[in-house]
């Protein structure tokens, strides 16, 4: 956090330096204050780690690895911050990956000056940016894992409820957490701690299958 806790600290990851300038100038022209830029996963570790950003804007395309990579370095580096994803549509799987790294939210990067604002904002907030697009894949996640070769095994992840289910289908279809709030009789902000719900279970679902497989391996003996 900056000294000015009602102003908004953001990095920017971005291997294309005008790209990367030019989301820089206009978050600082709506207010945010840029604290530090980066261009791959060494770089933005250790800029979190000196600017303890409150929102990071990820690339997925980075010059040394992945956002998905990033996005775990950067929350080692800094727990606090809480990473937006920035992609084009067809890296989608991959964005999935960031998610289960812990980011925060997905926005295409074809989206206006002004979508990025408000998905900055709900970030920091603590708000989950969450597309059509990644609740249908997250959908299909969860319906992977369920259905996977060991159901022996299935209680050993956490489950989407009836109602996360239904909020996320309703999400994938492009309504807003207003229309769904009021389609389901729900506040939105409680629709959107849905939204926040079924994001931590498949960042805790990822670890889950991390250790199966590590136990498998016998990677946890001595």
């Amino acid at each position: 956090m900056g000294e000015d806790e009602s102003q908004v600290t953001v990095m920017v990851v971005d291997d294309h330096p005008m790209w990367r300038d030019g989301v820089s100038r206009d978050l600082a022209g709506a207010g945010f204050e840029v604290v530090a830029t980066a261009d791959g996963v060494r770089s933005a570790a250790s800029r979190a780690a000196a600017t303890g950003p409150d929102v990071v804007l990820m690339d997925m395309q980075l010059t040394d690895g992945n956002g998905a990579q990033a996005t775990a370095a950067v929350l080692d580096a800094a727990p606090h911050a809480r990473v937006l994803v920035l992609s084009a549509s067809s890296e989608r799987d991959d964005v999935l990956e960031a998610v289960k790294a812990g980011a925060s939210g997905y926005l295409v990067k074809s989206a206006s000056a002004a979508e990025l604002v408000d998905a900055v904002t709900a970030t920091a907030a603590g708000q989950a940016v969450f597309t059509p697009g990644l609740a249908a894949l997250v959908l299909g996640e969860y319906r992977r894992m369920s259905s996977g070769p060991d159901p022996d095994d299935g209680q050993d992840l956490p489950q989407l409820t009836d109602r996360e289910t239904e909020v996320l289908r309703l999400v994938a279809k492009g309504l807003t957490a207003r229309q769904i709030g009021t389609r389901l009789h729900l506040s939105h902000r409680t629709v959107e701690n849905h939204v926040q719900s079924t994001l931590r279970k498949l960042q805790l679902a990822n670890r889950v299958e991390l250790a199966r497989y590590a136990i498998e391996q016998g990677i946890d003996e001595d």
